[in-house]
């Protein structure tokens, strides 16, 4: 049914725009752990430019000081990039299943009524969201490909791939659901 080719195609497009938020919060865990590590060079060569100026109680409050203030800083970063993660993973894994449901109504309203209306739009809009996909895809690389240059290695981010198969993880799920429960 073109309902349920439209619906992987639109469950591909929210899956690629996960993959760029989380991309991009990347970035920002990445830059922020960069700056950090700037922040720290610097404090450490004020202090020894001011050399003998400092006693050394000073010095080692100062340092004290900077380094709770940094594992807040850190610690922040870290629970903000995890949180927004965790949003974007239950953001698209609803709206994954929203679409897969409304799939299925429109399969069963148009089985009820006979009328196929909804099966000619998903055919005519289904060139529109291939198109739009693709241009979705490509962000995502681009996004990608910038949080890696950020990180100037590797990240931990999910970058794009060729082709994702949505459609196989929903059949996968549904064959779990109605296997039969062990007592």
């Amino acid at each position: 049914m073109a309902n349920q080719k439209l619906a992987t195609v639109t469950n591909e497009l929210i899956e690629s725009y996960g993959n760029t938020a989380k991309n991009v919060i990347n970035a920002y865990r990445v830059g922020n752990e960069r700056a950090v590590v700037f922040m720290d060079e610097s404090f450490v060569a004020a202090l020894d430019k001011a050399g003998a100026r400092l006693s050394t109680q000073a010095r080692r409050n100062a340092v004290a000081a900077e380094k709770k203030i940094t594992a807040y800083y850190v610690k922040s970063v870290e629970m903000t990039s995890h949180n927004a993660n965790n949003m974007v993973n239950k953001a698209v894994e609803l709206a994954g299943k929203s679409v897969v449901q409304v799939a299925a109504n429109a399969g069963r309203f148009e089985k009820s009524t006979g009328v196929t209306a909804l099966t000619t739009l998903a055919t005519v809009a289904m060139p529109a969201a291939q198109a739009v996909t693709k241009v979705a895809a490509k962000i995502e690389a681009q996004s990608g490909a910038l949080a890696s240059k950020i990180a100037g290695k590797p990240t931990r981010a999910k970058v794009a791939t060729a082709k994702r198969v949505v459609a196989k993880k929903a059949v996968v799920a549904k064959k779990a659901a109605r296997a039969p429960k062990a007592a």
